[in-house]
C-alpha cells in the first residue's frame, strides 16, 4: 500500500504538493499565490510538505541532490533535484522535454506553446514517479497541469484535487489515449483526453477554492461542461477559501508605501492616496482613486471597467489601472487613459512596489470578474482600507458584505449583475459611502478587522487530509 497508516495529525503527515506555478519561483496568476500560502502555512503547522514543481528556468539550488525517475518511454530523458531555493524552501524542480520556457504556458504572443501537452503530461508522469519512490501519505495536485498523476498510478495515497480555475482543463487529443494507463475512463472524454475531468473523478477530494465557486461550478452555466461530471461526485467536493500573505499585505509594515496605518489610525492612509495621486501625474480633486491590479483577460471584466469609464464623470471618480495580458484590452487601456488623462491612469506590466501602492493610496478597489473562482485583491484591498466594489460571483460573494443591504456588517459593494449597467451602479452606491467620512470609516475598519490569512485555510485542509487518511485505513 502506498503512504503510510500512522499519519493521522498534521505533526506525522507527508504531503506531497505539486504544482504548475508557485510564487515567487514560478508566477501567471492566483495559483502561484495561493499554492505558495498554502505550503506556509502548512509547514507552519509541522506538516512535512514535499514540494513539487517545473524546473521552468533552472534556477540556482542550495544542498542539490538529484531524485530518482523512472517514467515511460514517451516522456524523454527526465531529471529531478532536490534543494533549497531563496524564497521558497525546501523544493523538487522536475526538467521534463521542453520544459524550459521563457513562460510557464505561452509565447510572447499570449498563444500556448504547442507541445504543453507533452510538457505537463510528462511532468504528471515524473511527479507519478516521485510519488512512488516517497510513498507519501497525502497527495495534493493543482489544475490540469498536475490533473494526469493518477493516470500513471497503479496505486497511489489518498489524493486531494484543487480546481483553481475550471476554464483551462488540458484538453489532449486522441493520440494521448494511449498513454492513460489507469483509470482510462475517467481520462477519456470524447475520444480525447481531458486531465482535469479525470481527476475529479478519481481524487478522494476535490477542492474548489471557495464555498460558493464550489457551487457555481455544478450550475450548466458555469460547469464548463463538467457540471456534470462535478454533480456526479457529490460531497467529495468541497469549497475552501483561499488566504492571503498577510505578512507581505500589511500597511502596517509595508515597506512599498508612502505611510503606514492601521484600522485604528488611518492618517497615513490619506499620505498613500497623496503618493497614488502624484504617480498618476494629478492635482487631488476630490474625487475617489479606484484601483485596479489585475490579469488584463476576459474573465476578469476589464472592458466593463474600461466601458463605465465614460460615465465616471457623473459618479465621479479616477481610474488607476495597472496590469498587463491580453492585447486588445492593453489597447483599450492606453486609448482610455490618453483620451481621458485627468481620469484614467495605466500602467502596462507588472509592478510590486506600484501594486502596493494602488492598494494603499485607493479609495475603492473595482473586480468587474465575469467569474472568479476566489479572488485575492478584494482581500488585499481590505486589508488595506480600500473598499471593494465587486460583482456577485465566485470567492467574491463569499468574501464581501454588500453595505448598503447590511450597513451593520458591510465591508463593501456588490453588483446587481455582471454587465456595464452593474458596475456603474455599484460604483455610484461607493462613491456615496465614501462621501461620508463617519460611513466610510466603518466600511474601511470592518473589512481591516478581517482574518484573511492562510491560518483557517491550512487548518480545513489538515482537517480534510486527516479524514481522507482515515477513510483509506
Amino acid at each position: 500500500m502506498v503512504g503510510r497508516s500512522d499519519a493521522t495529525d498534521s505533526a506525522n503527515m507527508r504531503v506531497l504538493f505539486a504544482s504548475a506555478e508557485l510564487a515567487p519561483l514560478a508566477r501567471v496568476g492566483g495559483l502561484a499565490e495561493a499554492a505558495a500560502g498554502l505550503v506556509v502555512a502548512l509547514r507552519a503547522a509541522d506538516v512535512s510538505v514535499d514540494l513539487v514543481l517545473p524546473d521552468y528556468f533552472e534556477v540556482d539550488m542550495e544542498n542539490e541532490r538529484p531524485r530518482e525517475l523512472s517514467v515511460p518511454g514517451w516522456v524523454g530523458p527526465v531529471s529531478a533535484r532536490r534543494g533549497q531555493v531563496a524564497g521558497v524552501g525546501d523544493v523538487t524542480l522536475v526538467k521534463v522535454p521542453g520544459i524550459v520556457k521563457p513562460h510557464p504556458y505561452v509565447d510572447e504572443y499570449g498563444t500556448g506553446w504547442p507541445d504543453n501537452d507533452h510538457r505537463f503530461f510528462g511532468f504528471a508522469a515524473a511527479v507519478a514517479s516521485l510519488i512512488q519512490n516517497s510513498e507519501p501519505d497525502v497527495v495534493h495536485l493543482n489544475d490540469w497541469h498536475t490533473a494526469a498523476v493518477p493516470a500513471f498510478l497503479s496505486e497511489r495515497p489518498p489524493t486531494a484535487f484543487t480546481i483553481h480555475t475550471l476554464g483551462h482543463q488540458g484538453w489532449a487529443g486522441a493520440d494521448w489515449l494511449p498513454r492513460i494507463r489507469h483509470h482510462f475512463s475517467a481520462f477519456e472524454c470524447f475520444g480525447s483526453v481531458n486531465p482535469l475531468a479525470g481527476a475529479v473523478q478519481v481524487a478522494e477530494r476535490v477542492v474548489a477554492v471557495s464555498p460558493n465557486y464550489a457551487d457555481e461550478i455544478r450550475r450548466p452555466e458555469s460547469g464548463m461542461g463538467l457540471d456534470h461530471v462535478l454533480n456526479g461526485i457529490g460531497d467529495r467536493l468541497v469549497g475552501i477559501l483561499n488566504g492571503i500573505d498577510t505578512g507581505i499585505w500589511n500597511p502596517a509594515t509595508d515597506q512599498n508605501i508612502a505611510a503606514n496605518f492601521a484600522a485604528d489610525d488611518l492618517d497615513g492612509k490619506d499620505e498613500c492616496r497623496l503618493d497614488l495621486l502624484a504617480a498618476a501625474g494629478w492635482e487631488d480633486t476630490g474625487a475617489p482613486v479606484v484601483g485596479i491590479v489585475t490579469r488584463l483577460v476576459d474573465q476578469k471584466g476589464i472592458d466593463l471597467a474600461l466601458e463605465a469609464v465614460r460615465y465616471a464623470a457623473g459618479v465621479p471618480f479616477r481610474l488607476v489601472l495597472l496590469g498587463s495580458g491580453e492585447r486588445w484590452l492593453a489597447d483599450w487601456a492606453h486609448w482610455a487613459a490618453s483620451e481621458w488623462p485627468d481620469q484614467v491612469h495605466f500602467a502596462e506590466g507588472y509592478n510590486q512596489q506600484l501594486a502596493h501602492k494602488i492598494f494603499a493610496g485607493s479609495d475603492l478597489f473595482l473586480m468587474p470578474s465575469r467569474f472568479e473562482p476566489c479572488g485575492l485583491a478584494q482581500m488585499q484591498s481590505m486589508a488595506y482600507g480600500t473598499i471593494p466594489v465587486v460583482t456577485n460571483v465566485g470567492g467574491l460573494h463569499d468574501t464581501v458584505v454588500d453595505a448598503d443591504s447590511d450597513r451593520r456588517n458591510g465591508t463593501g459593494f456588490l453588483t446587481g449583475a455582471v454587465d456595464v449597467p452593474g458596475v456603474i451602479d455599484a460604483l455610484h452606491r461607493s462613491v456615496r459611502a465614501w462621501r461620508h467620512k463617519q460611513r466610510r470609516r466603518g466600511i474601511q475598519r470592518r473589512g481591516m478587522a478581517l482574518d484573511w490569512s492562510w491560518t483557517a485555510p491550512a487548518n480545513q485542509h489538515i482537517e480534510m487530509y486527516e479524514q481522507m487518511i482515515r477513510e483509506r485505513m
